[in-house]
């Protein structure tokens, strides 16, 4: 399965991570170059809102559950200011009412931990797919 992305290396479509686990944002990284993809990694939410380049990023992994602001915050919080960022939201708990949350509020896939390589490459092509 072939990874969407745009132009040449230097011109890769960014994908930000938003997770509290440094395990996950020690992994993904060399995962998502590896798809052909920037990556830009946080540990909260309110981490990513002050990146200056929150435009940028064309997907976002976002976990649900964090200390602070939550996945489900941010996602309200991007819509508040209008940026329409597709979210893969992943998560530990297996709660069918978050999901549902995260789906009614514009998610476009939800992954448990720990997925595969192959689900995470399927979600963003996925939520990177152009609209007709």
């Amino acid at each position: 399965m072939e990874s969407l992305r745009e132009g040449s290396a230097t011109e890769r479509v960014l994908v930000s991570v938003v997770d509290d686990d440094e395990s996950v944002r020690e992994s993904l990284p060399d995962l998502l170059r590896e798809f052909g993809f920037a990556a830009h990694m946080f540990s909260s939410a309110e981490e990513f809102l002050e990146f200056e380049s929150v435009g940028q990023t064309k997907c976002l992994i976002l976990d649900i559950a964090m200390p602070g602001m939550s996945g489900l915050d941010l996602q309200r919080e991007l819509k508040r200011r209008g940026r329409e960022i597709p979210i893969i939201f992943i998560t530990a708990q297996k709660d069918e009412d978050l999901r549902a949350q995260a789906f009614e509020q514009g998610a476009v896939k939800f992954l448990y931990k720990p997925f595969s390589d192959s689900a995470l490459l399927e979600a963003l092509n996925a939520a990177l797919k152009p609209v007709d």
